[in-house]
């Protein structure tokens, strides 16, 4: 799969990503975005046409991935907002504590290593008022839905380069010591039940 999972695999995930009716859950998410924003997971730079320059000061934006990097190198160069490319694991994020006033992250957690590390990281560098911006897919509430998930999760997990389909999303944040006074979970039209169950939402560290 090495060939497979550092040349064909990005592209596929990121031309899937790219999806209009996954653009539409974007536009809900990343406007809202303000101040100095850490991306997690900015990769192909999806979401970067979104952001508002008149809201957004600055874009820290973090992958770990030199392969979906390289597939945003255009989108990244004409980015709207100063744009600081960082390339590291989310689990280990090379910022200061209390620095960043917005944090947005879209169909990312499916992905990386170890969710709660990341989640943890990033109640450390958002300060006291910040918030996290959510869009992400994962396991359903649907207990068929769900089945169905975990049975084709080691096979989607090669073919989508370590997207997993059964992680639980709002419980996550809430295990972090986040609170969220927003959240939404909603199925995405036009895709199978299992690949589009979403959880859409704003995370804020819990007092």
């Amino acid at each position: 799969m090495g060939l497979y999972n550092r040349y064909v695999g990005p592209r596929v995930v990121s031309c899937l990503c790219a999806m209009q009716n996954i653009t539409e859950e974007r536009a809900k998410v990343v406007p809202q975005a303000t101040g100095v924003v850490l991306e997690i997971g900015i990769g192909p730079g999806l979401n970067l046409p979104l952001y508002d320059p008149a809201r957004v000061q600055s874009i820290i934006g973090v992958d770990p991935g030199a392969d979906f990097l390289r597939i945003g190198t255009e989108r990244h160069a004409n980015s709207r907002v100063p744009l600081q490319i960082i390339k590291a694991p989310a689990e280990a994020l090379p910022l200061s504590n209390a620095l960043i006033d917005t944090a947005v992250v879209t169909y990312t957690l499916c992905s990386v290593d170890d969710p709660a590390r990341v989640l943890t990281e990033l109640r450390r560098v958002l300060k006291p008022d910040g918030r996290v911006l959510f869009l992400e897919h994962g396991l359903a509430h649907d207990e068929k839905v769900a089945g169905w998930q975990n049975r084709l999760n080691p096979v989607w997990k090669r073919l989508a380069v370590g997207c997993n389909l059964n992680r639980p999303v709002a419980s996550s944040f809430e295990r972090a010591g986040f609170r969220l006074p927003e959240v939404h979970h909603y199925y995405l039209d036009g895709a199978p039940r299992s690949l589009g169950y979403l959880c859409r939402g704003v995370a804020v560290a819990a007092a």
